[in-house]
């Protein structure tokens, strides 16, 4: 599991979600021949996935410490870069997308009404203008996939659901939520949230 994704798992744990690693979901797409009609089978892989009695959760997860940050037309699928688009085929093409929920519901038994996408952004590009993010958070809320709306979520988001659990008393051995009680108790971090979390956060209305 990738750091960042052990970060958003434990958010997800917050929400009293069971995480699982990455899984991968067989897609059927037709090939650019032209001749005639040929289908080839890919994987697309889901970096994590979580489930409650009530959801289930399929979540692409991306960093971008380091780099320019999540770019809203990657995320939306309006740009020439072929290799930026499929980064986000889950978000932004509707025969991934589909055909995912669809396998998710045989695999794991749950109504496709059931499955809620989300996306997780460590950084937005241009974060200091937040044109990007405003962007991503806008088209995410006008598609309808599964559940409804996919689902935003970024680094302060996350960050808020794990000092909740690292507050609890009751010992975890997990490296993140270790990490986090080492600072604390090393002087260099309070665990302390300013104000309540919403756990419905993630939804934009879209207008």
């Amino acid at each position: 599991m990738e750091a960042f994704e052990s970060f958003v798992a434990v958010a997800l744990e917050d929400e009293g979600f069971v995480v699982s690693e990455a899984v991968k979901f067989p897609v059927k797409q037709p090939t650019a021949k032209s001749a005639y009609v040929e289908v080839q089978t890919h994987g697309f892989e889901v970096d994590l996935v979580a489930a409650r009695g009530d959801r289930l959760v399929l979540a692409t997860v991306k960093s971008a410490f380091g780099s320019r940050g999540v770019v809203a037309e990657h995320v939306t699928g309006a740009t020439a870069n072929l290799r930026a688009r499929k980064l986000y085929a889950l978000l932004n093409n509707d025969t991934v997308r589909d055909a995912v929920v669809l396998g998710a519901s045989e695999r794991f038994g749950y109504r496709p009404e059931q499955i809620e996408i989300r996306l997780y952004v460590g950084r937005f590009a241009a974060p200091t203008t937040g044109v990007h993010e405003v962007k991503i958070r806008q088209w995410c809320a006008t598609q309808n996939v599964g559940a409804g709306p996919i689902r935003v979520f970024g680094v302060s988001d996350v960050v808020a659901k794990v000092v909740r659990a690292a507050q609890k008393k009751q010992y975890r051995n997990n490296p993140v939520l270790v990490t986090m009680k080492a600072l604390e108790a090393a002087g260099l971090l309070k665990l302390a949230l300013p104000d309540p979390i919403d756990d419905n956060q993630g939804l934009l209305t879209a207008d």
